[in-house]
């Protein structure tokens, strides 16, 4: 584990409760994609929040904070970044980092900002040569939500083995696409995961639904990787 000091480059709004992040770290921080780091606000007060970015040559770090009114966990490490030039992080950590596949297709699923997470790996993927399928799903509530839709579908357009199925629990009337909870989603299009390797990032709850989910439809528990399953 690194702990590394980051200048605080950028923060911008990506709706009304999620900002990005975007920092530069004053030595080089380490890490693959699908890792995270800890933003230290006191020895004994360490906040983890998924990298969402593969390594960058510049070695920029970009981070999605979703802080609601009322989250002071989020909330006062958006504060502490607002107040100062720099911060103290310490990364990458995680194992549910990316795993190289070339021949298995790969779902990556994402519940609300857990989005950040499943972007590192999406950006790892489609920097390399590979033409299994590539499908990213994500949940949000509205499509107000899914901050990065219109980025999606150009990447969509732009990589043929790349599909992005967005889902919502609450449509507009001229909504056509999926609603619900996103792991039916994956469930109603692929009757059969077992040659699929799969990575979520979401609250654990849901984590935990789509273990018990996929691997009745076949996924081996070897192909799902999320953070949450260290702890449940």
């Amino acid at each position: 584990m690194q702990a590394i000091q980051c200048k605080v480059e950028k923060i911008e709004s990506l709706t009304d409760t999620v900002k990005r992040i975007v920092l530069t770290p004053i030595t080089p921080l380490s890490f693959v994609a699908g890792q995270y780091l800890q933003v230290v606000m006191n020895e004994n007060d360490k906040r983890p929040f998924s990298i969402a970015n593969a390594p960058r040559a510049n070695g920029s770090i970009e981070l999605h904070i979703g802080a609601e009114p009322g989250n002071q966990y989020a909330g006062q490490v958006l504060e502490k970044m607002q107040e100062g030039e720099s911060i103290l992080v310490e990364g990458g950590l995680g194992e549910a980092c990316f795993v190289q596949n070339d021949t298995q297709a790969t779902i990556l699923l994402a519940g609300g900002t857990g989005f950040s997470y499943t972007l590192s790996i999406l950006q790892q993927l489609l920097s390399q040569p590979k033409s299994a399928p590539i499908l990213l799903y994500w949940g949000t509530r509205t499509k107000q939500d899914m901050y990065a839709f219109d980025e999606l579908n150009t990447l969509a357009q732009q990589h043929p083995h790349f599909s992005f199925i967005p889902v919502v629990e609450q449509a507009e009337t001229n909504w056509s696409g999926k609603t619900g909870w996103v792991h039916k989603a994956v469930l109603e299009d692929i009757p059969n995961l077992a040659n699929y390797q799969v990575y979520v990032a979401g609250r654990f709850e849901m984590a935990k639904v789509v273990r018990d989910d996929f691997t009745s439809q076949g996924l081996p528990l070897t192909s799902l990787f999320g953070d949450a399953y260290a702890y449940i």
